[in-house]
Formats: structure tokens, sequence, C-alpha cells
């Protein structure tokens, strides 16, 4: 079987592979660009990236808009300029509104956006090529943004990227449905499809859904495929590559973690997250907030016990003891680095051995 090309409207990748995105800085212009090089789609997470600028403390946003904009422009020179690059932009952050902006004007392919629902997307677009992709973890959720952009904008999502409870990162579900079987991703696939074909027929637009969250392996892709799903997107398996952005010892801690390690936290955003236990985690207690970021809409410094900004940034910058280290749930299976175009490779054959023996 050879894999299907992924088709957004007029953008077409290779391969229906998505590098999820990942922040602070896991996933910037180097990782994004090499995955659109090898005809996958390469995502920027776009979560406080200016954090290596030399002004992010003190002039934060405006640090993170001239980051952006520079990740976009590089990860497109690393992909040979006509590989497809997106950005990643959590619906929660205090200047939503202005990320994607800048987003849209640095030349993003497509913007993908989740933690909460992106009412306003549509109009932020108005008038770009760009495409817009909303996040969901549920065909009610996935209802609930098609109905409200086609009456309001008169607008259908060009992608529904489909998140299951396997993810890495924050996690759409509350903690006690995570071990659902409903809640399988290959159920909510099925499910978020028969919501999409009604509006495929009623617009006459074909709507690609991404199956995403514990997509491991070339089997999770093909079974993905076979749920109706158009593509994947995979996050935690390009954290351990050479071109993956994030500090050696940030990878690291993905090749050495092992199953018990993985736990759910609750996160200051407000939503549970899965992470990989360490001294951070186990020390809470002792942590003060020195500033604050004003990062998250939803994040009350008075009450979170820790700032979620700086424990990203302490972890991709290498401080793994003293940081937060979000993962997927399959993260214990990575046992070493490689190069992207292997990974990409690896993950092509294997689907075409599931196929085979089957």
């Amino acid at each position: 079987m050879d894999l299907p090309k992924l088709k957004i409207g007029d953008l077409v990748a290779d391969i229906p592979i998505i590098q999820g995105g990942m922040g602070v800085g896991v996933s910037l212009s180097n990782l994004a660009g090499n995955v659109a090089k090898c005809g996958g789609i390469g995502i920027i997470s776009s979560a406080q990236i200016g954090f290596k600028e030399s002004d992010f403390k003190t002039n934060t946003y405006e640090a993170n808009y001239r980051a952006l904009k520079n990740e976009i422009v590089k990860a497109k020179e690393i992909s040979g300029n006509n590989g497809i690059i997106g950005v990643n932009i959590m619906c929660v952050t205090t200047n939503y509104e202005d990320m994607v902006r800048v987003a849209i004007k640095s030349g993003a392919d497509i913007i993908i956006s989740g933690a909460g629902l992106p009412k306003n997307l549509p109009e932020l677009v108005k008038g770009y090529k760009t495409k817009i992709a909303p996040i969901v973890s549920s065909d009610r959720a996935a209802n609930l943004i098609c109905k409200l952009w086609t009456s309001k904008y008169n607008y259908v999502p060009d992608m529904i990227v489909v998140e299951g409870p396997k993810a890495g990162g924050h996690l759409g579900f509350k903690k006690e449905d995570l071990d659902v079987e409903e809640n399988d991703i290959f159920n909510i696939v099925k499910k978020v499809k028969m919501v999409v074909k009604v509006y495929e027929e009623k617009y006459n637009k074909v709507i690609p859904v991404i199956a995403a969250g514990g997509i491991y392996n070339g089997k999770d892709i093909a079974m993905s495929l076979k749920s109706g799903a158009s593509g994947v997107q995979i996050a935690t398996r390009f954290v351990a590559t050479d071109e993956c952005d994030a500090d050696i010892r940030f990878k690291e801690a993905y090749v050495n973690v092992k199953k018990e390690d993985i736990c759910i936290i609750k996160s200051p955003v407000g939503m549970p997250g899965r992470a990989i236990k360490n001294k951070f985690l186990e020390n809470l207690d002792s942590y003060k907030i020195n500033r604050c970021y004003n990062c998250i809409k939803t994040c009350d410094r008075k009450t979170v016990p820790y700032c979620i900004t700086q424990a990203l940034i302490n972890s991709v910058t290498g401080d793994v003891d003293n940081g937060l280290i979000f993962c997927g749930s399959n993260v214990d299976r990575i046992d070493k680095i490689v190069k992207v175009e292997d990974l990409i490779d690896e993950l092509i054959n294997e689907v075409k051995c599931y196929e085979e023996n089957i």
C-alpha cells in the first residue's frame, strides 16, 4: 500500500503525516522545516516562541511576534521553500488573535488551533490563503465548531484534527475519561467523519480528518486511515530526532523514560496534561512564581502552583530536573534518537509491511 497524499484544499503533502506542534520551543523551524522537506507537514509551536530573544522578559509579546515570523521564514527555507509549514496556536493564549495575524502575514500555510475552540478564526484569516484547522476531541466539538463557523462566517474548516486521550501535553478530556474505551482515537475519528460528511455534502468541500494522540508506528497510521482519517498527526516520535529543536537532555529524557514514569498532571492552563515524572513535579510546593508572563487567559497567578512558561522553558533548554516535560502515552517505546528522514522512512515502510501481512 502506497500512502495517499494529504490534500487540504490546494495544499498537497506527499505523505499524510503532520508533525505535531510542541511548545515551548520543542518544534521550531529546524524540526518543522525538515519534516516538510521530507514531504510531510511541519508545524511550529507559537507558545512563548520568543523565549530566546534578548528582550523576552521585558517585551514578551513583541519578542514572540518577532520570533514567530523568523521561525516561519527559516522553516520555509529549510524545506526548500516548497514544503508545507503550519503553526499551532493555542486558543487560551492571551494574545491569540495577534499571533494568528503574525503567522498569516509571515506565510504560514495552515494554522492548527486547540486548547479551546477557535471560534473567530475564520474572521482572522479573511482575505488570506492560509488554511485553518480546529483541534477537537469529540464529534460533539466537531459539530459545534462546524455549525458555528458556517452560520457566522459561511466557512467550513479546511481540516479537522481529532486528538485522542493518548496525546502528550494538554488533553481535551477529564482525567476520569482518559482510559474509557469509547474514547479510543479510532472510534472518535469514525464519529467525527459522520459529522464532517454532512458539511462536506452541504458545502461541496472535502474536509480532511486527521487522527492524533498516541499514533506511534505504521500500524497506527494504517488503522487511522482505515477508520476514515485522511492522515495522522505525530508529535512524540519527532522529539527523539536530531533535528528537533529541544536540548539534547530533553530528548534523552524521552529515550530513558519508563512506563511508570508517565503521569497525568493538572496544568495551570486548567486542563489535565500528560508528562514525565521528575524532581520538578515531585517538589511543586517548593517552587515560587517570580514573574508572570501573562501568557494564558485562564491562569490565576494567585492560585497556580508554578509558572508553566518558566517550567517549559527550563526543560526545553536542558534543565530537565526543574522543568515540565510533556509527552505522549507511548514515549516509553522510544529507545534512540534518529534523523527525521529515517523516522519517516521507517513509518512508511511499517505501513506497507502491516498491509502486506493482514
